[in-house]
């Protein structure tokens, strides 16, 4: 089957032909290969990037637990967890676009984990704050990372490979977690 890349967030599409009801009810070329590989099944956001319909916002549901998992740490160690991250991804996201021939397959959501850490990293100075920041972070992050505003198109058409995929996100939560700082620091 023939594939053609389409633009970030509407993932690759089979170019398809009349299908068989058998076929159609097989899985699609790319889920059965993201299912059966490591690099894809954790660049895909551990199957939610799959999704039809807004895999980055799904994906970006997945760095709840990553966040969860690190915000007991000293902000220096969360950030360097959040760089380690960064570079895993790199490599990651990278190795799947170049198994998949595509330049950043809207499925690849590794970069909405790590951009959503980022974002949330405020969080950790002010740790009474309610589960509605968290809500916040979701939002600026994905209205940063669906709406890239300068300078983060720029770096999204400009860069690619693993550290193109990983770095207009991790802008994205930069943005977004200093957005979140200054909020939180007009209402402590």
């Amino acid at each position: 089957m023939a594939w053609r890349s389409s633009p970030r967030g509407s993932g690759a599409r089979p170019c398809r032909s009349r299908r068989s009801v058998t076929e159609s009810r097989q899985p699609r070329e790319p889920d059965a290969l993201i299912l059966s590989t490591p690099e894809h099944l954790i660049a895909f956001g551990f199957g939610t990037g799959l999704a039809r319909k807004a895999p980055g916002t799904f994906g970006t549901l997945v760095g709840l637990p990553f966040y969860f998992a690190l915000h007991a740490l000293p902000l220096p160690a969360y950030a360097l967890a959040c760089a380690l991250l960064f570079v895993f991804g790199c490599w990651i996201c990278g190795r799947s676009a170049h198994l998949l021939q595509v330049h950043d397959h809207g499925g690849i959501v590794f970069d909405e984990i790590v951009g959503f850490c980022i974002a949330a990293a405020p969080l950790l100075v002010y740790p009474a704050v309610s589960a509605w920041w968290l809500l916040a972070v979701f939002a600026l992050f994905r209205f940063f990372d669906v709406l890239k505003p300068w300078p983060i198109r720029y770096f999204d058409e400009k860069l690619h490979g693993g550290f193109g995929i990983m770095f207009d996100d991790a802008l994205a939560g930069l943005a977004s977690a200093l957005l979140l700082w200054a909020a939180l620091a007009l209402v402590s």
